[in-house]
């Protein structure tokens, strides 16, 4: 059976610690697993999401001290959203302010009330007030009170030259239907799902092209059930719209293929299983550094060029 919706959204920041700091304390995710850069061991790579680390609420970053900025442009996620419950975005916009966090007027978007602002880097980043979404399992991270913390992902936005290719291979491969329409965006929703279940596309023709850098989303990751969901996708990928994904990668708490959507924006499918407590007990995840098999020889040669998080 498909699982439909985003699985992870990973981005590019500038210090680890300032890092650390907005997304643990200030929007009160749980660091639900601090390793490396697969292809650059002296790279933080820090994920952070529900207290169970479930798919559709995992927002990693791979944190380099002395990184550029980025600059928004097509071919690149515009906004990253997060699920909030329907009475929280007066706590939200005081909490912001509190922190030193600028943020735009709340505003309506799809019926749905938006509270816009940028992390530490420039990454774009909003809160949706979701109705009922107040029943559903929060992270207490002792100083967001759980009736108002962050439920997980609603979704992101694309910023796209033209849509219609990237809607269909949404639709095709991923289990997304359009749900509405407002100016130039169209919203792609995946049925049954709640967390992670919104893509929305944002025409721009004629814009500037993105350029990675600090406050840049590096990639989208969908959801597949297991190795034969994604290698149904893969296959489809290819016969169906000519698009051909990498060779699978095991990235320890999934298993990756990678490709360029038509819009220019890359997009993973990544497994739901083995999961994050594959290497520590859910109830310690996020404690130590946890290293692939294949660097675990230079532990101590990496822990001592790690910047410091603490």
């Amino acid at each position: 059976m498909q699982i439909n919706g985003i699985h992870h959204v990973t981005a590019i920041a500038g210090p680890a610690r300032r890092n650390l700091d907005f997304y643990s304390r200030v929007l009160g995710l749980r660091l639900v697993k601090k390793t490396v850069n697969f292809d650059d061991p002296t790279t933080w790579h820090l994920y952070f999401g529900d207290a169970a680390g479930n798919p559709g609420t995992i927002l990693t970053f791979f944190p380099w001290e002395h990184v550029a900025p980025g600059r928004l442009g097509v071919g690149e996620t515009e906004v990253t959203a997060f699920r909030i419950p329907e009475a929280a975005i007066g706590y939200w916009a005081h909490r912001l302010v509190a922190h030193g966090v600028a943020h735009e007027a709340p505003q309506k978007r799809f019926g749905e009330t938006v509270l816009s602002f940028r992390d530490p880097d420039g990454m774009r980043l909003a809160l949706v007030a979701v109705p009922g979404s107040e029943s559903e399992p929060a992270w207490d991270n002792g100083e967001v009170p759980p009736e108002f913390a962050i439920r997980g992902f609603h979704g992101v936005a694309l910023l796209l030259d033209k849509t219609e290719a990237t809607a269909a291979i949404l639709r095709g491969v991923f289990g997304f239907v359009e749900a509405g329409r407002e100016g130039n965006t169209v919203r792609m929703r995946a049925e049954g799902t709640t967390q992670g279940g919104i893509v929305d596309l944002h025409a721009a023709g004629g814009f500037l092209p993105a350029r990675m850098g600090a406050g840049s989303v590096h990639h989208i990751a969908f959801r597949a059930g297991d190795d034969a969901e994604q290698e149904r996708m893969v296959k489809q990928l290819a016969g169906q719209f000519g698009l051909h994904a990498t060779g699978q990668k095991d990235r320890n708490y999934f298993r990756s293929v990678y490709f360029r959507e038509p819009g220019g924006v890359l997009f993973e499918i990544a497994t739901d299983a083995p999961g994050f407590a594959v290497d520590e007990p859910a109830a310690d995840l996020g404690g130590t550094l946890k290293l692939p098999a294949q660097y675990e020889s230079r532990r101590a040669e990496i822990e001592a060029v790690l910047p410091a998080l603490a």
